[in-house]
């Protein structure tokens, strides 16, 4: 259960790790605060095989527009891909992502979106770059150093997300541990330190990769289970110094019909968790629940002052 109770006990086991701040996060010629602001990122899918129907684009006109629509709902970058992790989806080919990608990537570019790619593809992530997305999305690891020169080659920020296997497509056998944070902290911190070795000098975040590798949990309730307790103790990556990058779950054998509104639920989880970056196919929810999560008070006294009124 979720209560005060219990995120007492968490805070206090883990006292050491809530009062990192984290370093802004520069992405193209903006600088986010993600401790004053949480960042969103909206996702446009390419590939029809993507699991959450909302957010595939049938066309490049499509993901022109939604990418339009998203950032004017409110989305600091919007996130697009080619080619869907979804188990049992067909494999996209480099030559065939990049062609999809590319002109999508140049119209919401020359229309003043921010545009992040997500892949694992060097040849894939240099095209995009190169029509003018400003973030890779990165959801692999065999290339860390190709793909990290390519970041510095292009000022591009960096998302670098965890995964069990060199991409999601390619997982390992390794299970999933009951407190992943210790071999996270090490193994991003690691990354992290590589990239700017590499030459990144724009905003580095890390993501847990709450939504990588869980299909070995067969119970569908305890992968939800397990992301949540991801999502909640995000702050214990924030000894990094670097903002925390989480993709919000769908939970749909909790939310069942109302699907669509469980990422605001989870951005509510991530957010008392540090997450400074939201990636989400519900940008107008979740800024919603993530601008009244700044703005409503915790003790009557501080409502009484930041309104003026005599409570």
């Amino acid at each position: 259960m979720i209560d005060l109770a219990a995120l007492a006990r968490l805070a206090a086991a883990h006292a050491e790790d809530l009062g990192h701040r984290v370093e802004p996060f520069r992405l193209g010629e903006r600088v986010l605060d993600t401790d004053a602001r949480p960042a969103i990122m909206g996702v446009v899918n390419l590939s029809q095989d993507s699991s959450y129907r909302e957010s595939v684009a049938p066309s490049v006109e499509a993901a022109v527009r939604r990418g339009v629509v998203l950032a004017a709902q409110g989305a600091d970058v919007v996130d697009v891909g080619a080619e869907s992790v979804f188990e049992g989806a067909a494999r996209v080919g480099p030559q065939e992502q990049i062609r999809t990608l590319v002109p999508v990537v140049e119209q919401l570019a020359a229309a003043g979106v921010a545009v992040s790619v997500e892949s694992y593809h060097p040849d894939v992530v240099r095209a995009a770059l190169a029509a003018g997305a400003t973030l890779l999305n990165l959801t692999g690891s065999a290339d860390d150093d190709t793909m990290f020169e390519l970041a510095a080659e292009f000022d591009a920020a960096l998302v670098i997300c965890h995964v069990l296997g060199v991409n999601p497509r390619e997982l390992d056998d390794a299970d999933v541990d009951r407190d992943p944070y210790p071999a996270l902290f090490d193994a991003l911190g690691a990354r992290v330190a590589a990239a700017r070795d590499r030459g990144v000098r724009a905003g580095i975040s890390v993501d847990p990769g709450a939504g990588f590798g869980m299909a070995r949990l067969a119970d569908p309730l305890e992968r939800v289970r397990h992301q949540s307790v991801l999502l909640l103790q995000s702050f214990r990556l924030r000894r990094l110094g670097v903002p925390v990058c989480h993709s919000l779950p769908s939970g749909f054998n909790y939310f069942e019909d109302e699907v669509r509104t469980a990422e605001g639920f989870f951005a509510v989880l991530a957010g008392l968790g540090g997450t400074g970056i939201h990636r989400t196919h519900e940008v107008p929810r979740v800024r919603a629940v993530l601008r009244a999560m700044a703005d409503l008070p915790v003790e009557r006294e501080e409502a009484t002052e930041r309104s003026g009124l005599t409570v």
